[in-house]
């Protein structure tokens, strides 16, 4: 896990971020102690939600990398499922949306149940939200424990405009990433879509991003 007061003395982020590498403030510091905690949740079936990008995938992986487990991807889900999570105690599945098969993720709830495991699923929003037209799996899902990743706070704001930033090998002064930091929608997905558009801009107009190019996307 990275020191953000250091990366911002240092100012140094022409390396993409680690595997590691998340930023734990205030608005994601209680799932993220939450998850650290195993087994000692109050529940062995967690749904953790939150918009694109707000790190479902990162904390999954971190949560895998150090308790072990199996992680699926709900459109992986299938007959072979049974057997694929046989051996494991740690059960990820994510991406959960409406789409997915609620007669065979309904009898895969079952029997982790029935064994005993953990199960973190992850999801846009909230499970007990999602429109499934199966009633006993509507009434299954609700008995799952809720963790909403909560909008950035200005700290993590200011990591995430330097972590997309790094991810495109884009350097900027610190006067400019505190401009955008200042006025940048406190969204994940925003942020990243923010950083998309004046690395597009720039490259389109084979100029540099500058105060100019950050306001036009602003709107400003």
């Amino acid at each position: 896990m990275s020191n953000l007061n250091q990366l911002l003395m240092q100012f140094n982020y022409q390396q993409n971020f680690r595997f590691d590498d998340f930023y734990v403030s205030k608005s994601n510091s209680y799932i993220f102690n939450f998850l650290n905690n195993w087994p000692k949740w109050e529940k062995n079936f967690v749904n953790i939600f939150g918009e694109k990008f707000s790190g479902k995938t990162h904390l999954t992986n971190i949560f895998i990398k150090n308790f072990k487990g199996i992680k699926l991807n709900s459109i992986e889900l299938d007959d072979n499922t049974f057997q694929k999570i046989k051996v494991h105690q740690n059960i990820v599945i994510e991406n959960l949306d409406d789409g997915i098969n609620e007669t065979l993720f309904y009898s895969i709830l079952n029997t982790i149940e029935q064994d005993n495991k953990y199960l973190l699923v992850t999801s846009h929003q909230s499970i007990v939200d999602i429109d499934f037209k199966l009633n006993d799996l509507k009434s299954r899902t609700s008995n799952f424990l809720l963790q909403n990743i909560a909008n950035p706070d200005d700290e993590l704001v200011f990591a995430l405009i330097l972590k997309n930033l790094s991810d495109r090998q884009i350097f900027l002064d610190k006067k400019l990433i505190n401009f955008i930091a200042k006025r940048v929608d406190r969204s994940y997905r925003k942020i990243s879509d923010f950083i998309y558009k004046i690395d597009e801009i720039s490259l389109k107009r084979g100029k540099s991003i500058d105060f100019k190019i950050i306001k036009e996307v602003l709107g400003e």
